[in-house]
């Protein structure tokens, strides 16, 4: 399988992925990141063994179905010749309108890509530290013992103290990591679909079970390593992430609190990949007789093994061990302090440290980078097939606004104030709003019976018709009421409101910056429109506004 310069409508050649395989592997490693090793497990320290039960209800109610109404509107729009989200949307939703909705897919994936590669040079400069054992969080600096010094090396290397401090002289190696990662990632986009993305993630993906699975393995086999505490063991510690335990009330009664149910859905939208505009784009590269639900199911499948049976295996039970149940509930579900503050000071307790440091810090890194260059693909295929550019031309347009998202971020360092703002507005806001729009358009403008017709071609797998009945009820329902609390929380908030921060500095320029990707993306994908209309006028493509009721094209050979 070869690429093409082109992803256009009106290209002769169409891209699509080599193997099955491939793309569950690039599909899956668009939503293993950081996500499934980091924040799952900041999560379930948070809320304990409870938040499981909800967690595996939003998976099966609300993870699957828009999973499946993703892949299953990918392949819709890619058998019509868009690879795009604005592509896609312009025939499955053919009204004012599409352009906003076609800019607000594109600004989340690569808006989040401007802050991700920054926290993904944490990770490899976190591995490069422990490879060369020059990892100073491992050491016991002040009185505070070794967290302190962990989360003081940590801070000092992000620069929370003060803005700009990254770019002072201490900063040097995290800034050529920050380039590495950069630089890493425009390659791997640059070499396409099959040779760069496919060819990274067929590698990439089971080097990182491997890896994980090595850490698991040492990690299931600490025993009881802390003599003076016997009872912080693996199998307490494991406890503590599956037994719920309701304290002085009845475990059930936590099951009443909409906090525990935000939470999860949130880690589920965020650890999928759901609203993110990647899958859309990835499903468009599949044949027309290539099983979507079999492919789609496994790749949620094998998201869920790295988070629950790899990720919070090996994160939870350590920490309890060698930091104790009061540390542990003392990070607050605080996906910095669990990953990048506690866990050097527990590789500085475990036998062989210094090597399992380096191998979950790697880990970490590979997961980061399968996920990033996931976040350039629905960017680059836009610019292809919307304004007819090379592969590398789009890549290098695309380097532009990340480059000024990246060194926004690093330079307004101080308490990572912009790099919160930019995860708020896009990871939260801004993936929730998107999955929302596009389960309305999957059952009021595709329709469930053409949108099930559509995930059932080519399915080795029945699909009943009650999914129709949760992607087009209980899905959009389930997201209004969390919607709905999040806006009445934040309405009544005094501290921590959203809305209210807007007036501090930095929070604005972070909001600026989300605002700036919006308004641009959304005149680019209306020029894209127009020029897509004009084609269909001179007979170069079909009409994109007829797509809903013509045939598909046949694959290409």
């Amino acid at each position: 399988m070869t690429d093409h310069n082109s992803a256009s409508p009106a290209a002769p050649h169409r891209q699509y992925w080599a193997t099955r395989l491939g793309v569950i592997l690039a599909v899956a490693g668009s939503a293993v990141g950081l996500g499934n090793f980091v924040r799952f497990p900041a999560q379930a320290v948070e809320y304990g063994g409870i938040f499981m039960i909800p967690y595996f209800v939003a998976f099966i109610l609300i993870g699957l179905p828009i999973v499946w109404s993703e892949w299953a509107m990918g392949r819709f729009g890619g058998m019509r010749g868009f690879n795009s989200a604005p592509g896609i949307f312009s025939i499955l939703y053919p009204r004012p309108g599409k352009s906003l909705i076609g800019g607000w897919s594109l600004m989340i994936p690569v808006g989040i890509y401007s802050y991700y590669v920054f926290i993904e040079a944490w990770c490899l400069a976190y591995a490069l530290k422990y490879l060369f054992g020059v990892m100073p969080g491992t050491v016991a600096l002040d009185e505070g013992g070794e967290t302190a010094s962990a989360a003081a090396y940590f801070l000092h290397m992000v620069g929370y103290g003060e803005n700009g401090q990254v770019f002072g002289v201490d900063g040097a190696f995290l800034l050529a990591c920050v380039a590495f990662c950069f630089a890493i990632n425009l390659v791997l986009i640059i070499r396409g679909l099959n040779r760069g993305i496919e060819w990274f993630c067929r590698w990439a993906m089971p080097l990182l079970v491997l890896v994980a699975l090595i850490v698991l393995v040492r990690v299931l086999t600490l025993g009881s390593p802390v003599a003076a505490a016997p009872e912080r063991n693996v199998l307490t510690g494991l406890g503590f992430m599956w037994n719920p335990d309701g304290g002085e009330e009845h475990w059930w009664r936590q099951l009443l609190n909409a906090q525990i149910w935000m939470a999860a859905t949130s880690q589920i939208f965020f650890s999928l990949s759901i609203g993110l505009g990647v899958i859309v784009c990835y499903a468009s590269y599949l044949r027309r007789r290539d099983d979507v639900a079999l492919s789609s199911t496994a790749a949620a499948a094998g998201n869920g093994f790295c988070e629950v049976a790899l990720g919070g295996l090996i994160v939870i039970p350590a920490i309890f061990i060698f930091l104790g149940a009061d540390q542990v509930q003392g990070l607050g579900g605080s996906t910095l302090g669990t990953g990048f503050m506690a866990l050097p000071s527990v590789f500085a307790e475990m036998p062989a440290g210094r090597v399992f440091g380096f191998l979950f810090f790697f880990l970490l890194f590979l997961a980061a980078v399968t996920s990033s260059i996931s976040m350039l693909q629905p960017g680059i295929a836009f610019l292809e097939e919307g304004l007819h550019l090379r592969r590398f031309q789009a890549a290098g347009i695309l380097a532009v606004p990340t480059l000024i998202g990246v060194l926004l971020v690093m330079w307004y360092s101080a308490n990572l104030v912009v790099l919160d703002t930019v995860d708020f507005w896009l990871a939260t806001f801004g993936i929730f709003m998107l999955a929302m729009t596009q389960l309305l358009i999957f059952t009021f403008s595709l329709g469930i019976r053409r949108g099930l017709a559509a995930l059932r071609e080519g399915s080795q797998v029945g699909i009943p018709s009650w999914v129709g009945v949760l992607i087009g009820v209980v899905a959009p329902l389930y997201l209004s009421v969390i919607f709905i609390t999040w806006l009445y929380q934040q309405i009544t908030a005094t501290e921590g409101n959203r809305f209210h921060a807007l007036a501090q500095g930095p929070v604005l320029v972070g909001f600026g910056f989300v605002l700036a990707l919006l308004i641009g993306f959304t005149l680019l994908s209306w020029i894209a429109n127009r020029r897509w209309r004009a084609q269909a006028a001179a007979g170069l493509i079909p009409d994109p506004r007829m797509a809903l009721v013509s045939e598909p094209e046949e694959d290409a050979p």
